[in-house]
């Protein structure tokens, strides 16, 4: 199973320009999971994934991390990461 988790924060401006952009992705991915974390409302995710700030988007193949990105990225580059996953 892949899965996308997108940390954030309400506060966080870069948060806001990614969110759409992961929008976009989750309704044209049906077969991957995507979850979102607000670090102000999960304190723990901090520590949990080793976050430093914000925005983080992670990549899981069967609960295996297999891409982190940190700041806003190209739609391309999440594409490429989940396709990626399919492959394996």
């Amino acid at each position: 199973m892949i899965k996308v988790i997108r940390i954030t924060a309400e506060w966080c401006r870069p948060c806001s320009v990614l969110a759409p952009l992961i929008e976009e992705l989750k309704n044209e991915n049906p077969d991957v999971v995507f979850e979102t974390i607000d670090v102000d409302e999960n304190p723990d995710a901090l520590s949990l994934y080793g976050i430093r700030g914000v925005p983080v988007v992670i990549v899981k193949n069967n609960d295996t991390e297999t891409a982190r990105f940190v700041g806003v990225h190209s739609k391309n580059v999440y594409e490429t990461a989940i396709n990626n996953q399919r492959s394996n």
